[in-house]
């Protein structure tokens, strides 16, 4: 009897868990809805971008999002696809309107960098005093291992307002799509939406030469971009996200 009532209790427990997941994905949009931000958000900008979309044969809205952001470039790229097994596809790139640092990673508070690595989204603020930001959960494994143990920084987004110490700043009408776009695969179960910042764009010969011409007396910056860059190659080659694993020393490999 005992071995029955565990086994019940289990199936329940799944079945619940699974329904709570179920609601808890197709609410998440009517969560951020009472805010009539992004209420008037959605009721202005929805229709504009699923047009956008049609126009590149894209299905909308997307299931899976795919953010990279290169430094040197001022770019933020938008990928998206609806299947886990299908290659991503380019939806459009933002322009970054503003920015603070140089090249390098982010490696203590207050040092103005704009960190670089492999990141997901973990907070949509819809009433950030940079109109509407999207979090970024730094510092992550490998940063908390390299950067500064006491002070190493955080409070990193995607945001709008134009404004920079640290962050990614777009348009406002920029952080509007973004941010429909990414709360639609949110909502759709997409939990860890990946964004990727890269101190450059590394198929740029323009931008290869300048960072190699500010760089060349620094080679751990140098070392660290090259890390980056294997995840770079392979996506280019596949349009897939390689799985990227931190070993010991805080530095980044493929799986």
């Amino acid at each position: 009897m005992k071995k029955i009532c565990l086994k019940i209790s289990f199936c329940i427990s799944i079945y619940c868990f699974a329904f709570v997941c179920s609601y808890s994905q197709s609410a998440f949009i009517d969560y951020q809805k009472p805010s009539f931000k992004v209420a008037d958000i959605f009721n202005r900008t929805e229709e504009l971008v699923r047009k956008q979309f049609e126009e590149k044969g894209l299905h909308w809205p997307a299931k899976y999002v795919y953010i990279r952001s290169f430094k040197y470039d001022a770019q933020v790229e938008v990928w998206v696809k609806n299947e886990a097994k299908e290659p991503y596809k380019f939806f459009k790139s933002y322009r970054i309107c503003m920015q603070s640092g140089g090249f390098g990673p982010k490696r203590l508070q207050g040092d103005f960098q704009v960190p670089e690595g492999f990141y997901y989204i973990n907070e949509f603020n819809p009433n950030s005093s940079y109109y509407l930001a999207l979090g970024l959960n730094y510092p992550n494994t490998s940063d908390k291992i390299l950067s500064d143990s006491m002070r190493p920084g955080g409070d990193i987004y995607i945001h709008g307002n134009c404004v920079s110490v640290g962050c990614i700043p777009v348009n406002d009408q920029q952080i509007e799509e973004l941010y429909m776009i990414s709360t639609y695969a949110k909502a759709n179960g997409e939990d860890f939406i990946p964004v990727h910042v890269f101190p450059y764009k590394y198929t740029s010969r323009k931008a290869a030469e300048y960072f190699r011409s500010i760089t060349k007396n620094n080679e751990s910056i140098q070392k660290f971009a090259n890390q980056l860059k294997a995840v770079f190659d392979r996506f280019e080659q596949s349009k897939q996200l390689p799985v990227v694993l931190i070993n010991k020393k805080g530095e980044y490999l493929i799986n």
